[in-house]
């Protein structure tokens, strides 16, 4: 290996939650195919596990272990996982999301609190396991998916949004406060995934399939996931928006 790490993408880990569906699955196909060292986390091992299979199958290097994000020791413990792997962590894409959608008024607090400790606490240790290491090390990178959601408030979509409203502030807040770690903010518009499927709500469910009738595909967030790993260390690609040409949203 050369002395300087970040200079070839071959060379980076990257860490990937919520990577058994949707952006992180996309992600961790690309990036492999890119010669990155994937790692992925997620709750659904056996999707992990096939995943992980095809991606060796196309020569690319990938690890896998079961990750629950709203548990700080899990967070940590797959940090520690990738950094025995690979002796190091240059990236930890917090992916993982959930988007149960109703109106407050519907009262589903523990759908409420789900994506507060999905969408919030998630990206949350994912800072706080990383961190430490990264400071260490002298660089890396957090790149923190939140959605258009996070840009503009919609009816039933009241908690989410909050959720990735707050991603945009902890981000901001983390690059203002480290100078040697980058920090990048990716708002999907509609995308293909399965964020919709755990909405209870009847009626925000059929107006979210109103509202997805145009999408885009899970690999068009991925591309702009790994043109801002791409970047020299002294270049931070501090926030993208990736929407549907045709999306009003």
């Amino acid at each position: 290996m050369t002395t300087n790490e970040n200079s070839t993408n071959g060379q980076k880990v990257v860490l990937i939650t919520g990577a058994s569906s949707g952006i992180g699955e996309a992600t961790a196909r690309l990036l492999a195919r890119s010669g990155l060292h994937v790692v992925l986390g997620a709750r659904r091992t056996d999707r992990l596990e096939k995943l992980v299979s095809e991606i060796h199958a196309e020569g690319g290097s990938a690890k896998y272990r079961a990750l629950d994000v709203t548990s700080l020791e899990d967070m940590q413990s797959f940090v520690r996982f990738a950094k025995e792997a690979f002796g190091r962590i240059n990236v930890i894409v917090n992916n993982a999301g959930v988007m149960p959608l109703s109106k407050l008024e519907a009262l589903k607090i523990d759908e409420w609190n789900r994506m507060i400790d999905v969408n919030i606490r998630g990206v949350l240790h994912g800072i706080a396991a990383g961190l430490p290491l990264m400071q260490q090390q002298g660089r890396g990178q957090f790149i923190n998916i939140s959605s258009i959601g996070g840009h503009a408030v919609s009816p039933t979509a009241a908690v989410y949004c909050a959720t990735k409203f707050a991603v945009g502030a902890i981000s901001e807040g983390l690059r203002q406060e480290v100078t040697n770690i980058r920090v990048t903010v990716i708002s999907p518009g509609t995308t293909e995934s399965e964020l919709a499927d755990s909405i209870s709500d009847s009626e925000a469910r059929q107006g979210m399939q109103d509202f997805r009738k145009i999408t885009i595909p899970a690999d068009a967030i991925a591309r702009a996931i790994l043109f801002a790993i791409e970047q020299p260390d002294d270049v931070d690609v501090s926030e993208i928006i990736v929407r549907p040409t045709a999306s009003p949203y």
